[in-house]
Formats: structure tokens, C-alpha cells, sequence
């Protein structure tokens, strides 16, 4: 319980009814009391965690974790199923083990960046080399330092270190200089985006031709962390190992100042052979006067397996299921129906909840708007309006009676990167909170992505939040206008130009 949350809010829940939005904020305190006084959010989170672990796409895990929320809906007095879609080839990460030879001897922490294939466990030592793989041309010009090779492909990312210098000017630009030279010239012509997107697909395929044994990517974070990320969509016959940022940019140095660093390691995972079906998790309180019309409240159930995806997003999961328990229990009934799914393949490419939205395109003009939470454990501070700049008004109505909260932000801008996009070429209104950072960059996608860095203040606050604003959204007298509609392209599994995929 959060003390003194709901005696805060009573005075925003009995303004009127908005003249210029419809925004009904009666029953509100009633959603709010619930998600405060009887939250269950950290309860669920920790099982979630620490008891289904990380729940990779196409792992058992995410099965586990599908069949929990389903039944756990349910307890709440909820409709609940898990809906199939397509996905690819599963992946399971295997052991590894890596080591710097030269010019001195140490243990490397390494992790495989997903989808990527391993050494059958057998032990590969060769040279580091730097190469520049930005281009068919810049290939062939490297392709004899290959044969034999771990590869580094780029510069270290640029990790801002708070307790050092500030970067200065000249080192800004020497970087973006050196950075420069991996980059190709961009051509914007279709037929040369589609060319740079087969090549990309190729160059794994091309490098291990060459006779690379694999790669080496930087961590990205400061620390050790790692930052991990792959997709079915495209599957690496090549080895490539997630390193620390500081492994990684000690071998830049090395190679900068003219010393061939010597790597060995060994890897073993497990690449699927054929197609799976993977699952949303969905649940809904069905309306009274509307039925046929929705509001959705989505997050993505699905994590890397690094850590236990904690922040990543079961922080968000889990808020969204307490936000149906809140409304649920409140004794109060929506006029629309309140849908609440719970999305797979996210971290590979929004790959359920597109296949929720193009399964579901044909009643896409039936729903209200798509609400999202997706940017860690930090309490919702408000909302970006996603370039529906006309709706700035609407938000300050439904986020009134939660202002107090601390949620009262209404900016003009965009968020990317997760589910709400999926819905928005369809005309449909989408969402995604902003959040209080609460060091999500640091803990999203790595090792430390677990139970012990989520705030339970905080998701409570983003439960009562969620619940209020959709529960307001299903009541407005009307459905939101819609949004340009663009065409919608589905996703392929992308496959290697004709020679390369044999050898």
C-alpha cells in the first residue's frame, strides 16, 4: 500500500465531466483505492522473476509464463487464452567459454548474441582484427585478413563515464572521424534500401565463407553489463560473442596502437530447424454498452535470458495485470470492453504484437486506443502524444485524477521501440507512458535485468495509472478519431542471396 494515495486523489475525481474531451473521471477513486490499498504487482513480479525466470521467445519459459498469466487473469475474474502466431526457429543459449591469449592471459566474460550459431564446443583461437564490413566493396578489400580471425566490425560505443572527464569537442569528432570510415555512402532509392538490407542479411554468411571463426560485438554498457539483442528473422551461421565494453575497447586500443590481440573460445547452442508457434497471453473485462469496442492495455511478457527480465519487461507485464485486477475488483463495469495483452516476441522485433495487430486489422477501427508500458520499474510521470498533438487536452483530462500521483506530464513527442507501434498503421491511437528512467538503461537487456532493482512504490503508482486512463478511455461518449492509415508490410524471415547459405 501506498499511504495517503487515495485521500490525494478524491479532490481530482470530482471535477466534472470535461466539456471539451467527454473525460468521465466518476468511479476512478474506486480503481485507484484498489491498485493502492490491495496491489499484488510485486507479488506476481517476484513469481514471475525468480520462479518462471527469463523468458526468452520460443523457450519453455515463455510457455510457462503464457499458462501463468492466463490462470492468474482468471483468479482476478477475467476471461483469459493464450492467441497463437508464427514465429521462427527457436534458439537456446549453450556455455561459453573465451579467453584472451596475447598479448597476456585472462578469463573474457562472453555471451552469444542470440540467434547466432556456436562452435559445436570446440575451442577457436586466432588474431583480432579490425574490418570494415559496411559494404560489398569494403569486404572484398578486407576479406584476406578474415581466414582464421575473430572479427571486430566497428568502434567502441561511446559510454559515458560520470565520474571521468567530460568528453571534449576534439574527441567527439575524432571519433565520429573513425567511426566514419565503417559507414557507407546512403543511397535513399528503394531498390538501394533493399539492397543494403540483403547485404546485411549476407554478411554473416560472406565472413564465415571467408573463413572468420566469429565475431566480437561490445557489451555497450559501462561495468561489464551487457546489452543483448538478436532475432529468427536473422539467423548467423557465424559465431558472435557479446563482450564487456571494456574487453571490448582494450582490443580497439590494442589494434589502434599496432599489437594483434590472439582470442580463443568455445560455444555451444542450439539452433531449431523448423518454424514455431509462439503465443500472447490475452484477457479482458468485457463492456457493457460497447462491447464491440476496446481499449487495450499491452506489454510484452517476453525477455532476454541474461538476466530474469525484471525491468524488461515483466515490471511492465505485471503492472498491466494488476491493472485489470484493480478494475476487476473495484465492483466498477466499462462500457467498453478493457483488453489486456500480454505480448511474446517483442524483443525480437514487436513480432507479436504485430501479429496480434494484423490478425485483428479487420476490427482495428473498433479500438479505442493502445496503452503501453514498456520503459522499466519508474513510475508513470505522463504521456508523449505519439504526433496526436490535437489529443494533448484529452490526456490532461485522464491523467487529472491521477495527477497527484506525480503522473501529469503531457509532452509533444514520440516514443518507439515497443508494442504501440505495431497498432498505429492500422489508424488505431497508441501509446506508450513515460516513465521515470530508474536506471533502466543500465539493468535493460543484461545480466543484472532482475527482481532486486524493481521499486514497488513506483509499479503501484503505474498500476493505478494504467487502470484509471483506460477505464476513462472506455467510457468516452465516443471513439477517438482515427489515424493516418499506412500500408503494412509483413515481416519475412530473411534469407541469404543464392551460394551463400552452403558454405
Amino acid at each position: 500500500m501506498i499511504k495517503g494515495f487515495v485521500c490525494m486523489v478524491l479532490l481530482g475525481v470530482t471535477a466534472p465531466l470535461s466539456a471539451q474531451t467527454g473525460v468521465d473521471t466518476a468511479g476512478t477513486a474506486a480503481i485507484v483505492r484498489q491498485a493502492t490499498e490491495h496491489s499484488e504487482v510485486m507479488k506476481n513480479l517476484q513469481y514471475l522473476g525468480d520462479l518462471i525466470g527469463p523468458r526468452l521467445t520460443g523457450s519453455s519459459a515463455m510457455r510457462r509464463a503464457n499458462d501463468w498469466t492466463v490462470e492468474r487473469f482468471k483468479s482476478y475474474g477475467l476471461t483469459a487464452a493464450i492467441e497463437p502466431w508464427d514465429f521462427g526457429v527457436t534458439w537456446e543459449r549453450g556455455v561459453v567459454i573465451a579467453r584472451l591469449l596475447a598479448p597476456f592471459q585472462r578469463g573474457v566474460t562472453a555471451h552469444s548474441w542470440a540467434w547466432t550459431s556456436g562452435t559445436d564446443g570446440k575451442p577457436l583461437a586466432g588474431p583480432v582484427v579490425l574490418v570494415n564490413v559496411s559494404s560489398p566493396e569494403s569486404v572484398s578489400v578486407y576479406k584476406d585478413r578474415m581466414k582464421g580471425a575473430w572479427l571486430i566490425t566497428g568502434q567502441p560505443a561511446n559510454i559515458f563515464n560520470p565520474d571521468g572527464p567530460p568528453m571534449t569537442a576534439s574527441d567527439s569528432a575524432a571519433r565520429r572521424a573513425r567511426q566514419g570510415q565503417f559507414r557507407a555512402p546512403q543511397d535513399t532509392s528503394a531498390a538501394a534500401v533493399a539492397r543494403r538490407r540483403q547485404f546485411q542479411t549476407d554478411v554473416p554468411y560472406v565472413l564465415k565463407q571467408a573463413g572468420a571463426l566469429g565475431r566480437l560485438t561490445d557489451g555497450g554498457k559501462e561495468q561489464g553489463l551487457m546489452n543483448m539483442s538478436g532475432s529468427p528473422y536473422s539467423v548467423s551461421p557465424l559465431p558472435n560473442l557479446v563482450i564487456a565494453h571494456e574487453d571490448f575497447a582494450q582490443l580497439a586500443r590494442l589494434i589502434q596502437n599496432g599489437v594483434t590481440p590472439r582470442f580463443e573460445a568455445s560455444v555451444t547452442n542450439t539452433l531449431g530447424t523448423a518454424p514455431v508457434q509462439q503465443y500472447n497471453t490475452v484477457a479482458e473485462i468485457r463492456g457493457t454498452e460497447k462491447p464491440g469496442e476496446v481499449v487495450i492495455l499491452g506489454a510484452h511478457l517476453d525477455s532476454w535470458d541474461l538476466g530474469t527480465g525484471t525491468t524488461d519487461n515483466g515490471t511492465g507485464s505485471m503492472v498491466v495485470l494488476e491493472a485489470a485486477r484493480a478494475i476487476a475488483q473495484s465492483g466498477l463495469k466499462p462500457k467498453r470492453t478493457i483488453r489486456f495483452i500480454l505480448f511474446s516476441g517483442e524483443e525480437e522485433g514487436l513480432l507479436g504484437s504485430a501479429a496480434y495487430a494484423a490478425q485483428h486489422a479487420a476490427t482495428a477501427d473498433s479500438i479505442q486506443a493502445v496503452l503501453v508500458l514498456d520503459n522499466g520499474t519508474g513510475m508513470i510521470t505522463g504521456q508523449a502524444l505519439q504526433g496526436r498533438n490535437q489529443d494533448e487536452q484529452l490526456w490532461k483530462d485522464l491523467l487529472a485524477p491521477v495527477a497527484s500521483l506525480g503522473a501529469k506530464g503531457v509532452r509533444q513527442g514520440n516514443k518507439g521501440g515497443t508494442d504501440h507501434l505495431s497498432f498505429i498503421p492500422y489508424g488505431v491511437p497508441g501509446w506508450n507512458f513515460d516513465q521515470e528512467s530508474r536506471g533502466y538503461n543500465h539493468t535493460h537487456h543484461s545480466q543484472v535485468d532482475t527482481f532486486d532493482h524493481a521499486i514497488g512504490t513506483d509499479l503501484i503508482q503505474a498500476s493505478a495509472v494504467m487502470a484509471a486512463t483506460a477505464f476513462e478511455l472506455a467510457n468516452l461518449p465516443a471513439l477517438l478519431p482515427r489515424g493516418v492509415k499506412t500500408p503494412v508490410v509483413p515481416r519475412t524471415i530473411a534469407k541469404p542471396s543464392a551460394g551463400l547459405a552452403t558454405n
